[in-house]
């Protein structure tokens, strides 16, 4: 069976103190315990929210990490650097670091390669802005992405990753792709899973939906049956939507 999964992508929000109260909140709650929940704060935080949910069952991630293994890279933070304060996601491809940062699939190949050899596992990031969707181009971008940025993988490899379809032009906008509409594009990319590394594989990966998920819609996005949970932004950040979008399922 897949693993359940909602994974919360605070962003640039939170100073320490609201960092921690959120935290507390979300660890202070009662949820299905089936449900991996992942908090993914902005990184100065995490090695201490680490420390602080390491008795219980949340994992903590981080938002972005580096292609290279280590050296003068300012700024950067490498896999080994993440893994040694006990972190066990990272987020690899978000369409704001695609979009602001200019990270090519190319780069983000390498990304991966990295936190896997450091025993990591990366929630890659796919998605499309509404001009490809009107265009009719969706499908292949998506493809593209996931070709060029994950399938160089093996079959073993490929089962210590996470997929997370985004939107583009559902990400912070109010609007929500429809339950339809999700469960298209994720049967699709099931459908490139089973292509590449056959169906038995395929059954195995997660592939969370990311794009304006909230408690009123989480439901129904996540009774799809190729949607297995969602990468949380705005909702993430406010410890009761965040438990009710877990306990969704």
């Amino acid at each position: 069976m897949r693993k359940k999964i909602v994974a919360g992508n605070w962003k640039m929000n939170k100073t320490h103190s609201e960092a921690i109260e959120l935290v507390s909140g979300i660890v202070d709650s009662s949820y299905d315990k089936s449900v991996q929940l992942i908090l993914v704060p902005p990184s100065i935080y995490a090695a201490e929210i680490e420390e602080i949910t390491s008795d219980g069952d949340i994992s903590v991630g981080v938002q972005n990490s580096s292609q290279f293994e280590s050296g003068a890279y300012t700024g950067e933070l490498s896999a080994s650097m993440i893994k040694s304060i006990g972190a066990q996601y990272v987020l690899v491809g978000h369409s704001e670091r695609r979009e602001y940062f200019n990270e090519t699939n190319e780069m983000l190949s390498k990304k991966v390669n990295q936190l896997l050899l450091n025993d990591l596992i990366p929630i890659f990031c796919c998605g499309e802005v509404l001009e490809e969707r009107e265009k009719e181009n969706h499908f292949n971008l998506i493809k593209d992405q996931l070709n060029e940025g994950l399938f160089h993988l093996d079959s073993t490899q490929i089962l210590n990753c996470v997929i997370a379809y985004e939107p583009v032009w559902a990400i912070g906008t109010g609007v929500t792709a429809s339950s339809s509409q999700a469960q298209e594009m994720h049967q699709f990319i099931r459908g490139l899973l089973v292509v590449k590394y056959g169906n038995e594989i395929a059954e195995k990966i997660s592939i969370l939906y990311g794009g304006s998920c909230k408690p009123s819609n989480a439901k129904e996005l996540f009774s799809n049956p190729d949607v297995d949970g969602g990468l949380i932004g705005g909702a993430s950040l406010v410890s009761t939507d965040f438990i009710a979008i877990a306990n969704s399922f």
